[in-house]
């Protein structure tokens, strides 16, 4: 390949389903290609003495074949397509020798140069496979490589790379779960559907930094400020929602949290679907755990808490239309995080001390978390309510009780 190597490789992709591949070595090498060339449907046999704990799990599975011994001639007939990434360079130039002989497209971890095809650094993004080789002058460069795949990539997941769709589009709403406000949480899914949307109705609480990128022709409602005031204001998301998406919009109900974590999605779900309209959930990273998160404190922890249960607190104990068993929940002695109880939190506190939880459980509160204004106020069940009155606390807050909440670091991790 020595004469070769100022020419510039011929990219071409590999339909390997159902065909023989042979991968000779069974390290890190392998455990990083292999899941590939399962996916790619391949007929895959390992050829090596030992495996790595991972490629031997796919053994195990009947992903690949293993045959537990070292390589020897004749192993590459009748193959497509091979991955030489052994630590013994004499199998290595033997192996790679055979794929020559056989005409077998050859891939060596330890010798670019001799190997007959290299492996491009891949990324996928909803169908698109983007593969990157870089050579020049100074040979290749596999981080180079890697770093251009993982921009494209990304650009093609947050929208910043405008690719359009050059097919009809079909119309319809994504229920998108925002993430608990730091726009970065959003998931890839749901960042690539804001980028692709006509219409967006957005939360209060959902991660309005991501508003200000999207394009001019983008139509931003804003939900908490939809006319017909409060007990009607659900009834006018999903008219909103139907009357954008019969109107041949592509629509984005951008959501703080998770949609169905107290957000009502469901709801927005069953009018769509009464009007026959497509309706895509895209799950969100719930606050419930991941504010609790940002300001140190593990929901759940070895020798704690072996559970975890979340409840709303819009409605206090004593309201005749609470769904709570409080007497349960006071009775369980894992965490308690509540959701939308900043107002109700004195009562609630004294709810779960009269049915048994000790007025010196701890509790924290976390004021607009893995935002930039994140801040942490800490109680206990006896002075939480003067606590939240001393401070300030305001919603969104997200309160932990339990044991968990004095379990974290001194210092609390970055919440963003």
């Amino acid at each position: 390949m020595a004469e070769h190597a100022d020419r510039p490789a011929y990219p071409v992709g590999l339909r390997l389903s159902g065909r023989r591949v042979v991968v000779v070595g069974g390290g890190q090498v392998a455990q990083r290609r292999l899941p590939a060339l399962i996916a790619a449907g391949a007929d895959i046999v390992l050829v090596s003495p030992s495996a790595t704990a991972s490629v031997e799990a796919m053994a195990d599975a009947g992903e690949i074949r293993w045959e537990r011994r070292p390589y020897a001639e004749g192993d590459l007939t009748d193959t497509w397509y091979a991955l030489i990434a052994t630590d013994d360079p004499v199998a290595n130039d033997a192996a790679s020798a055979e794929a020559e002989r056989t005409r077998t497209w050859c891939v060596r971890s330890d010798d670019a140069e001799a190997a007959t095809a290299w492996t491009p650094a891949t990324g996928r993004s909803e169908g698109v496979t983007v593969a990157v080789l870089t050579a020049g002058a100074h040979g290749r460069d596999p981080r180079h490589s890697a770093a251009v795949r993982d921009a494209i990539v990304e650009g093609l997941r947050d929208g910043s790379i405008a690719a359009p769709h050059h097919r009809t589009r079909t119309a319809g709403v994504a229920l998108v779960g925002g993430g608990p406000g730091d726009p970065d949480l959003i998931t890839v899914r749901g960042r690539r559907l804001l980028a692709e949307a006509d219409v967006v109705i957005a939360d209060r609480l959902g991660p309005r930094d991501l508003l200000d990128e999207l394009p001019p022709h983008v139509e931003v409602i804003d939900a908490a400020k939809i006319p017909y005031g409060r007990y009607m204001a659900q009834e006018a998301i999903n008219n909103a929602l139907i009357e954008h998406a019969k109107a041949g919009k592509a629509v984005v109900r951008l959501k703080g949290g998770d949609p169905f974590v107290f957000g009502r999605g469901m709801e927005e779900a069953q009018a769509l679907a009464a009007e026959g309209i497509p309706c895509t959930v895209v799950p969100g990273i719930s606050s419930s755990i991941s504010v609790p998160g940002a300001a140190g404190i593990p929901v759940t922890h070895r020798g704690v808490a072996h559970e975890f249960t979340v409840v709303s607190g819009h409605v206090a104990p004593d309201d005749e239309r609470s769904l709570v068993d409080w007497a349960a929940v006071a009775r369980l002695r894992g965490t308690l995080v509540l959701l939308m109880a900043v107002d109700k939190i004195g009562a609630i506190a004294r709810a779960l001390v009269e049915h048994g939880r000790s007025p010196e459980t701890p509790v924290a509160l976390v004021q607009e978390g893995t935002t930039a204004a994140q801040r942490r106020v800490d109680a206990t069940l006896a002075t939480v309510a003067e606590r939240v009155v001393a401070e300030d606390v305001r919603p969104p807050a997200v309160i932990v009780i339990g044991d968990v909440v004095a379990v974290g670091p001194a210092t609390a991790p970055t919440a963003r």
